[in-house]
Parts: structure tokens; C-alpha cells; sequence
């Protein structure tokens, strides 16, 4: 029998009075968020919640997050946290597939109404039977009408007792990843699974009890920022330094105020860290406390590398996985000298090879096949798609769909991504489910969507669009109805209208020649 909230529960009884969450003036002891996430656990339970069922989350990086996320495993729920861009359309299409049960959601900003979007897909969904409106002030009125805030639930809530335990094959997380199908699909991740990837995360990056503190800009909503900085720091009763909302010249302040470190990121915010050091940024204050720097979610240029070796004196250690994989599976050795490009070797417990399309092992040093992995990181499957679990998972080995090829030392090296997958920021997009969107709009024929090279997001999403004849529509027109559709980090900047597309003799989009 397993938690996956024993992370924060060990922390909480050795290390009580050690800050675990830091936001501005806002310091939260590892004790107390314990106890508030008790208090979660325990309405969750007075509302009928059973151990299995399903709870959503949608929540930046706020004191809040681990605090519900932390409640909701206690209470033997599994968590499934939402991107906070997505739109009210999308949200009510996660929480009707993930047959979630409850819903917290952040109320947000003017720039950013999380919480009208939220409610609007909660009132779209018909099994989801409970909607917290989780607000900056918890003693505030709901600012959303018919919204129960979550201070007001939390008002009198007795803790639950006792942490609710699970087999530790039981789901804890639902990851929502993007398909090629244009539909998201939930990764079912265990509660072994996750705790697991943690100890061993901790392990790689030989941390030691109560010592170190991360900048968590990663979000923690995503499978990076929740394993390799919540998860994996509160195993070890870090202090997570939250930023909501990652901007360099406020990320390099807080390296330096705060003495962080660990500093996870993708490629982009490396490049900004960069750029924002200015004249009164005291660096040598941040190279001297800087432990560990961790880059995942696209390849880091070679540049960056070593523009982040000499300013701070530290090599990047560069990780690569899937939020199927829990998500990492392969990292750079920190005893081995280090390897541009490559994402490493195996973290331990985990076993990788290249494949053919058949499933069928490439030996060869150097020959280019599709990354398979196994071990005890590798999800149960896809939330009741048992079709798309059986394409990907053989024998305990699930094939990621990147290409990959193994050097005579057994380093890995991604050659190429996941068909048609573009990576915009650190976030994955698939362009089928960008192109079925723009399908319904009613001036557009025929949609192709492409990821074309960005100075600073890494790529930028292209779409190219038939219309129907006779239609007006211009393209800022149809941007600006695209970002009313998706989540910011999905909609195409770039409309080109067109009057045919290529395509091979079967009718299938020749991407390969759009540029």
C-alpha cells in the first residue's frame, strides 16, 4: 500500500518548521501545508469523493497547487491537473474524459479569467458534481456567481485523520498529452510510478535532506515541473520558490534573493536567464549557491551550454521523457564528461532501446530507430483508450514515437520528434488537433499546420488554410478568432491563405514541402 503524498508527509514530520513553499511575503512551512492539504483531504471526503475518483486541477504556480494536489491523493482521489490556458471548451472536454468528479480552479486574472473559463466548462460537463473556485483572498466573496470559493467550503473543515492509502498500481495522476488524433488523451501515471521517478530524480541529483532550494518556473501542472521540482523537492523537504509566470529579469532576481539551488527549465528560459543579466545582477552570489541545472523539453543549444558553463560555472544536465514516462527516463551522467545534444543514459530502474517499426531491437551503434522504454516509470495506459495503449505499450515497453540513435557509449541522441509534433515554448503541440479546430470555422476549406523556426519560443505555429469560395474572412481575422478557440500556447501568430496544399497521390499532406 502507497501514497504518492508521503513526499509532503515524511517532510512535514522531519522537517516541519523548514519553509516548503515561498511566493513574495508568502512563506508556507512544510507543517502547514500538511495540514491544509489535510483539511482539502478531508472535504473532499464530506462531499463524497471515493478513493479513485477522479479530481481536477487547474492552478498555476501558486501555495495553492501542492496544497490541493497533495489534499486530493490523500483523500485516495487521483489528480488530474489542467493547463491553465486551456479554454472552456477544452476544459469541459478534459473533465468529461477524465470522469472527474470535482473540480478546483484558480479564478485568475482580467488577462487571464481561469475562472470563468473553468466554470463555463464545469457547466458544460454533467457528472462533474463539484466546482471550487479557489481565490487570492480566501476569505473573499466568489466573484463568479453560483461559484463556491474554496475558503468557503474549507470554513470549519475538520482534517482527515488518516491519508487514505492505495495498491501502488493505482493511478495517482492523470497527465493529459496531446495525440496525433487531435484528441488529448489522459496518461494514467500510479502512485510507484511517481514516487519512484522522485527518489530517483533525487538520487541523480544527489540531494540531500533539507538543504536545497529550487526556483520552480516549470509549471506545476505539467510532468516536468511537478516531478523534477514538487514531487522530487518535497521528497528531499526543499524549499520551491514559485514563480507564476516565468519572466527572466524576475527568475534572475530571485535566483539571487533567494539563494536558490536548483533551477529547472526548457531551452527558452535558459536563453532568457541569460539576456537578463544586467550590470546590478550580482552572479557570482548566484554561481556560488547554484547546485544543479536541469534542462529538458527540446534540444539545448550547444551555445547555451556554454554561455551557462561560463557565467555560472555550471554544466547543464540535459533529461529527456514523455509524460508516459512520469516523465524522465533518460539523463546526462553527472560522473561522465559531458555530451552536447545527447539526453544521456537511463536513469536507474529504467532500461532503453531503439526499434523498427515492427518492434523488431536496432543493435547498431549510430543507426537511427524509434526510442522504446521500460521500466517502472512507464504509465499504466491511456485513461479508457485501451486501442491507443496497446499501439504504444509491448511486453512492458512503451514506444515514445521520437527517433533516436545510440552512440558506442551507449548515449542516447534524439534525431528527430514525434511525427509532426511541434514544440512551441516547452509545450508540446500536435497540429491535427490545431487543424480540426480551424475546420470549423466557416470559412476554412482545408487547414495544414506547421511549426516554422522563432528566435525565442523555439517554434512558432503556421497555419496554412484553403478557404471556401467565396469566403472574406482575413487571416489577422481568423488568428483572432483561433486564440478565442485555444489555449494561447496552441493557437497559430501566422495564417497564410492558400489555394491548394500539397499532398502525395493517395491525398495525404505533404508537410515536408511547406515552409
Amino acid at each position: 500500500m502507497l501514497n504518492l503524498s508521503i513526499l509532503l508527509e515524511d517532510s512535514a514530520r522531519t522537517f516541519g518548521g523548514r519553509d516548503a513553499v515561498v511566493l513574495g511575503a508568502t512563506r508556507l512551512t512544510y507543517a502547514q501545508v500538511d495540514a491544509a492539504a489535510k483539511q482539502v483531504a478531508g472535504l473532499l471526503v464530506s462531499r463524497g469523493i471515493q478513493p479513485g475518483d477522479k479530481v481536477a486541477l487547474s492552478c498555476p504556480n501558486l501555495p495553492f497547487f501542492p496544497v490541493v494536489y497533495y489534499g486530493i491523493l490523500k483523500a485516495g482521489a487521483v489528480v488530474v491537473p489542467l493547463n491553465v490556458l486551456l479554454k472552456g471548451r477544452e476544459i469541459a472536454y478534459h473533465l468529461a474524459d477524465s470522469d472527474a468528479k470535482a473540480y478546483f480552479c484558480f479564478q485568475g486574472t482580467p488577462e487571464l479569467p481561469m475562472g470563468a473559463e473553468g466554470k463555463a466548462g464545469f457547466d458544460q460537463t454533467d457528472d462533474c458534481e463539484h466546482f471550487f473556485l479557489i481565490t487570492a483572498d480566501p476569505g473573499a466573496a466568489s466573484p463568479i456567481e453560483g461559484a463556491e470559493t474554496m475558503g468557503q467550503a474549507l470554513r470549519g473543515q475538520a482534517p482527515l485523520a488518516e491519508t487514505v492509502l492505495r495498491n501502488e498500481s493505482d493511478a495517482a495522476v492523470i497527465l493529459y498529452t496531446s495525440g496525433t488524433t487531435g484528441q488529448a488523451k489522459g496518461a494514467e501515471l500510479s502512485h510507484s510510478n511517481l514516487v519512484l521517478n522522485a527518489l530517483t530524480c533525487n538520487r541523480l541529483f544527489q540531494a540531500s535532506p533539507g538543504t536545497d532550494t529550487h526556483l520552480a518556473v516549470l509549471p506545476l501542472f505539467h510532468s516536468f515541473g511537478s516531478t523534477v521540482n514538487m514531487n522530487a523537492g518535497f521528497a528531499t523537504a526543499s524549499t520551491l520558490v514559485l514563480l507564476p509566470r516565468f519572466e527572466a529579469a524576475a527568475a534572475v532576481k530571485l535566483l539571487e534573493q533567494e539563494s536558490v539551488t536548483f533551477f529547472a527549465g526548457v531551452p527558452t528560459m535558459y536563453w532568457g536567464l541569460l539576456n537578463a543579466l544586467s550590470d546590478g545582477v550580482d552572479v557570482e552570489r548566484i554561481a556560488r549557491n547554484m547546485r544543479v541545472a536541469v534542462s529538458g523539453g527540446s534540444s539545448l543549444p550547444v551555445e547555451i551550454i556554454h554561455q551557462v558553463k561560463d557565467r555560472f560555472g555550471l554544466q547543464i544536465l540535459e533529461g529527456y521523457g514523455l509524460s508516459e514516462t512520469s516523465p524522465v527516463a533518460t539523463f546526462s551522467d553527472p560522473h561522465s564528461e559531458p555530451r552536447p545534444g545527447s539526453i544521456g543514459i537511463p536513469i536507474w530502474g529504467v532500461e532503453v532501446k531503439l526499434i523498427d517499426p515492427e518492434w523488431n531491437t536496432v543493435d547498431a551503434a549510430d543507426e537511427i530507430g524509434e526510442v522504446a522504454i521500460r521500466g517502472h516509470n512507464i504509465m499504466r495506459g491511456y485513461y479508457n483508450r485501451p486501442e491507443a495503449t496497446a499501439e504504444v505499450m509491448r511486453d512492458g515497453w512503451f514506444r515514445s514515437g521520437d527517433l533516436g540513435r545510440r552512440d558506442k557509449d551507449g548515449f542516447y541522441y534524439i534525431v528527430d520528434r514525434a511525427k509532426d509534433m511541434i514544440i512551441r515554448g516547452g509545450f508540446n503541440v500536435y497540429p491535427r488537433e490545431i487543424e480540426e479546430v480551424l475546420m470549423t470555422h466557416e470559412a476554412v476549406s482545408l487547414a495544414a499546420v506547421i511549426g516554422v523556426p522563432h528566435p525565442s519560443h523555439g517554434e512558432e505555429i503556421k497555419a496554412y488554410v484553403i478557404r471556401v469560395a467565396g469566403a472574406t474572412t482575413t487571416e489577422d481575422e481568423l488568428v483572432a478568432w483561433a486564440k478565442e478557440q485555444m489555449a494561447s500556447y496552441k493557437y497559430p501568430r501566422i495564417v497564410q491563405f492558400v489555394d491548394s496544399l500539397p499532398m502525395t497521390a493517395t491525398g495525404k499532406l505533404l508537410k515536408r514541402e511547406l515552409d
